[in-house]
């Protein structure tokens, strides 16, 4: 699928095509596609080893950069970090992390795929549900619709 991402220092924008892959256990996009369109990497403190489905050590190494910026899809948006790593001809892969978080509907035969199902913390469905609160009123009530719309664990 085609999103676009938006570097943060420069707000450049930039295509790129995603592979959703629900056998991968993160998000990564290619050393040579982030290195090419000009992504600020950060340099990892502690490198992460990749390991092959077979639980081998990947020959590419281990995952020694990330890179954070906006994602934009269909209308959803959100603030991305992701592990750099040599993807070969794929430029980005979003795994179960991301797929678990959006759940989105996915009709495979027209290669169609829908935000529909966002958790309340995405970009979309924050504007959406701040939409539907406005009308009411008092600080309460707004804490009260925020703690019954964002799950527990991303409360501060």
């Amino acid at each position: 699928m085609k999103i676009g991402l938006e570097k943060l220092e420069s707000h450049e924008r930039v295509a790129v095509k995603a592979l959703l892959d629900n056998g991968a256990t993160g998000l990564f996009i290619d050393t040579v596609f982030a290195k090419g369109k000009g992504f600020k990497m950060k340099k990892l403190k502690n490198p992460l080893l990749v390991r092959n489905m077979d639980r081998t050590v990947n020959v590419g190494g281990a995952i020694m950069h990330q890179v954070e910026y906006n994602m934009f899809f269909k209308g959803h948006i959100e603030r991305v970090r992701i592990d750099i790593y040599n993807l070969g001809k794929t430029e980005m892969i979003l795994g179960m992390p991301w797929l678990t978080v959006h759940n989105p509907e996915i009709n495979w035969e027209k290669e169609k795929v829908k935000m529909t199902q966002c958790l309340p913390i995405c970009g979309k469905r924050k504007q959406e549900e701040k939409e539907k609160t406005v009308k009411r009123t008092g600080e309460d009530k707004n804490k009260e619709v925020l703690r019954k719309l964002v799950p527990k664990k991303f409360w501060k």
